[in-house]
C-alpha cells in the first residue's frame, strides 16, 4: 500500500493574519519538510494555516485583525480560505482544497488537539472515530431498497404458485368444453339433416317459410342478447361485491388511523424547536470553548505576538527560563507555570467533550422526535389517501349500481320481446309444419348453446396462454430472487465486515508503527470488537464498541495486559499518536489529502521520531513536521528545513 498521487511541484502558501502570523510566504516541496525552531516561531500557526486552506475549520484569525487569508498554489491551481470578523463573530469563506475535511481533520492533521490523538487520553468512542468516514447510512438505504425489491419478487413468485394451482383446473375445463362442442356440433348436424329431409317432403310456400325463418332468426338473436345481458349483470354484481369488500377494508383501515389532534402536532413541533435551540446554544458554547482552547494552545506554543513581547528581555534576547517553564497568563498578565495552563486546557477540552456528548445525545433525541413527527405525517397522509379512495369507491359503486339497474331493465325488456316472438312463432305454426318448426327451434337453441361453448373455450384458452406466458418467466424471477437474497446478505454483513477489516488493519498498522518506535516495555496496542449496552435517545440498545488493549512486558520478558489509565503521560501521547497514524493508513487518507501534519511530538525521543518520519514519509505527497531544533537534528539531512516563518 503506497500513495497513488505523485505531485512533483512545490506548494506555495501565502498567509495573512492567521494565528500569530502577520504575513508570510512559504514554499513546501514534495516529501518531508521540517519546521524547526524554538517557541515564538509561528510553527503551529503555519500548520493551522495549511489546515484552513485545505478546508478545516480548526483555524483562527489573528486577535487584532478583522480579516485573514490563507492561499495555496498547487499544480497550477489556487485554493483560498478567508476569515472575516464581524461584530465579534468570525466567518470563513473562500475556495478550499477539500469539500469535506472530516477525514483530514481526524487522521491527517495530527496537531496536539487532534481528536484521534486525544481519543485515547479521553477514553472516547474509538469505533465512532474509526467508522466515522464510512458511509453506513448509504448502506442502510441500500438494504431497505433491496428488501422492498425482494418483497416485490416474493409477491410475483406467490402469484406464480397460485397460477400453477389454477392451470390443471383450466386444462380440465378446456378438455370438457372441447368435448361438449363436438357433441353439440353432432347434434346440430343431425337436426339440420332432419330439417332438410322434412323440407323435401313438405310443400310449403316460400313466403310462409321466409316469415317463419325471420321470426326464428329474431328469436335466436334476442336469446343471444339476453344471455349477454345476463353475463354483464353477473360481472357487474361481482364488481360491486369486490368494490364493497374493498370499501369495508378501507373503512376498517380508516378506523385504525385516528386523526391526530392539531395539539399533538404543535406539541411535537414545539419540542423539536426546543431541542434545536438547546443544541444551537451548546454548539455556540463548544465554538467559544474551541476559540479559548486554540488561543491557549497558541499561547503555549509561543505563536501569539503578546508572548513574543513578554519573552523579550530588553535587548532582543529570549529568556530561556520563561520559554521552558512559564508563560504569561493572558487574563491577568502574571507569569504562571506552563503545566498549570496545560492542566486548565485539558479541563477545557473535557468540558468541550462533555458538551459535544450532550449535543450528540440531544441530536439522537431530536432525530427520534423527528421520526415520530414523520410517522404522524405519514399516518395523516395515509388517512387522506384512504378517504380519497373511499370517495372514489363510492362514486364507482354508484356508477356500477346505476349500470346494473339499466341492465336489469334491458333484461326485462328482452324477456318480454322473446315471449312475444315465441307467441308469434306459435301462431305461425300449422299442424303440417309443427314438426319442422320444432326442429328449427331445437336447431336454433343448439346454435346458441354451441356459440356460448365456443366463447367459453376461447376464454379458457386465452387464460391458459396468459398463465403459461407468466410461468415461462419463473426461472428468471427465481434467479432474481436468489440474487437479491445474496445481495441483501452481503449488505447486512457489510458494516460488520468493514468493522472487522478496519480493526484488523488498525492492529496491523499499530503493530508496524510500534515496531518502528521500538519501546522496550510496550509490546502491543490493539483493538477488540465487543458488544456494549449504550443509551440511544430514550432507549438502551446493544451496540458494537472498539476496546483498546495495551500489552506490556517486564524485564524478564513476561507480558501482561495493562489499562490506558496506567499509562504515563508520554505513553498516552504515543498511544494516541499511534492510533491516529493507524487511522491515516487504514483509511488511505493520502489518496485524497496531499498534506500530512505532525506537531507536539515531544513525548517521542529524537531517534524514534526519525524512524517514524521515515516510515510515514512514503505515504503523503507532503509531510510537514514541527520539531524543536534538537529533535530535528536526528532527521535525515536531505529533508527540507524551514526555520523562519
Amino acid at each position: 500500500m503506497t500513495k497513488s498521487q505523485g505531485i512533483a511541484q512545490a506548494a506555495r502558501f501565502r498567509v495573512e493574519n492567521i494565528g500569530g502570523i502577520d504575513e508570510a510566504t512559504v514554499d513546501i516541496g514534495p516529501g518531508v519538510t521540517v519546521l524547526t525552531g524554538r517557541n515564538a516561531t509561528n510553527r503551529t500557526s503555519f500548520l493551522r494555516s495549511i489546515m484552513g486552506v485545505m478546508g478545516s475549520d480548526d483555524v483562527s484569525l489573528k486577535g487584532d485583525a478583522t480579516e485573514g487569508r490563507a492561499e495555496l498554489t498547487l499544480d497550477g491551481d489556487r485554493y483560498t480560505r478567508t476569515l472575516t470578523r464581524t461584530n465579534g463573530t468570525v466567518t470563513a469563506g473562500g475556495n478550499p482544497y477539500l469539500d469535506d475535511p472530516e477525514l483530514a481533520d481526524l487522521f491527517a492533521f495530527l496537531l496536539e488537539s487532534n481528536e484521534a490523538r486525544r481519543a485515547v487520553t479521553r477514553s472516547a468512542d474509538l469505533r465512532e472515530l474509526i467508522m466515522r468516514p464510512v458511509d453506513t447510512e448509504s448502506i442502510q438505504t441500500e438494504i431497505r431498497k433491496c428488501e422492498r425489491e425482494r418483497d416485490r419478487v416474493d409477491e410475483e413468485l406467490a402469484e406464480l404458485e397460485e397460477l400453477k394451482g389454477e392451470l390443471p383446473e383450466l386444462e380440465t375445463r378446456r378438455t370438457q368444453l372441447e368435448g361438449d362442442i363436438a357433441e353439440k356440433r353432432e347434434e346440430l348436424a343431425a337436426k339440420e339433416d332432419a330439417i332438410e329431409s322434412l323440407d323435401a317432403d313438405v310443400d310449403e310456400t316460400r313466403e310462409e317459410k321466409r316469415e317463419l325463418e325471420a321470426r326464428l332468426d329474431d328469436l335466436r338473436e334476442k336469446r343471444a342478447a339476453l344471455e349477454r345481458i345476463r353475463s354483464d349483470i353477473d360481472l357487474q354484481q361481482e364488481s360491486i361485491e369486490s368494490l364493497t369488500a374493498e370499501r369495508r377494508e378501507l373503512e376498517s383501515e380508516l378506523a385504525e388511523l385516528p386523526e391526530a389532534p392539531m395539539g399533538d402536532h404543535d406539541e411535537l413541533d414545539g419540542e423539536i424547536s426546543r431541542l434545536r435551540d438547546r443544541t444551537d446554544r451548546l454548539e455556540g458554547d463548544v465554538s467559544d470553548l474551541q476559540d479559548v482552547i486554540q488561543f491557549n494552545e497558541d499561547l503555549l506554543s509561543g505563536d501569539e505576538s503578546s508572548v513574543s513581547d513578554v519573552l523579550d528581555d530588553g535587548d532582543g534576547a529570549v529568556t530561556d527560563e520563561l520559554v521552558d517553564d512559564t508563560v504569561v497568563c493572558w487574563t491577568c498578565g502574571s507569569e504562571v507555570p506552563t503545566d498549570r495552563i496545560s492542566d486548565t486546557l485539558e479541563q477545557l477540552r473535557e468540558v468541550r467533550q462533555e458538551k459535544l456528548d450532550r449535543i450528540r445525545s440531544l441530536e439522537a433525541d431530536l432525530e427520534e422526535l423527528k421520526e415520530e413527527q414523520r410517522t404522524h405525517r405519514e399516518r395523516q397522509r395515509r388517512r387522506e389517501t384512504v378517504e380519497r379512495k373511499l370517495d372514489d369507491l363510492d362514486d364507482e359503486l354508484d356508477r356500477r349500481e346505476t349500470k346494473l339497474d339499466d341492465l336489469r331493465e334491458e333484461r326485462s325488456q328482452l324477456s318480454d320481446d322473446i315471449d312475444d316472438l315465441e307467441s308469434a312463432v306459435e301462431a305461425l305454426e300449422a299442424e303440417e309444419f309443427g314438426e319442422v318448426l320444432d326442429l328449427h327451434k331445437e336447431a336454433n337453441q343448439l346454435e346458441f348453446e354451441l356459440g356460448r361453448l365456443e366463447s367459453d373455450l376461447d376464454d379458457v384458452t386465452d387464460r391458459i396462454g396468459r398463465i403459461e406466458e407468466r410461468l415461462a418467466e419463473e426461472e428468471s424471477i427465481r434467479a432474481e430472487r436468489e440474487r437479491l437474497g445474496e445481495e441483501l446478505t452481503d449488505l447486512r454483513t457489510r458494516i460488520e465486515r468493514i468493522e472487522r477489516e478496519s480493526v484488523e488493519k488498525f492492529n496491523d498498522h499499530m503493530d508496524a508503527v510500534l515496531d518502528i518506535l521500538g519501546y522496550a516495555n510496550l509490546e502491543r496496542i490493539w483493538i477488540e470488537r465487543v458488544e456494549r449496552e449504550v443509551r440511544e435517545g430514550r432507549r438502551k440498545v446493544e451496540r458494537e464498541a472498539f476496546e483498546l488493549h495495551v500489552v506490556r512486558s517486564t524485564d524478564s520478558g513476561a507480558t501482561y495486559e495493562d489499562t490506558v489509565d496506567h499509562l504515563s503521560e508520554s505513553e498516552r501521547e504515543v498511544t494516541g499518536l499511534v492510533f491516529a497514524l493507524a487511522g491515516y493508513l487504514v483509511h488511505e487518507v493520502y489518496e485524497t489529502v496531499p498534506f500530512m501534519l505532525l506537531d507536539s511530538l515531544e513525548a517521542i525521543d529524537s531517534m524514534r521520531l526519525a524512524d517514524l518520519v521515515d516510515y510515514i514519509a512514503d505515504y503523503p505527497d507532503f509531510l510537514v513536521v514541527a520539531l524543536l531544533p534538537e529533535d530535528a537534528q536526528a532527521l535525515d539531512d536531505d529533508y527540507a528545513r524551514v526555520t523562519d516563518i
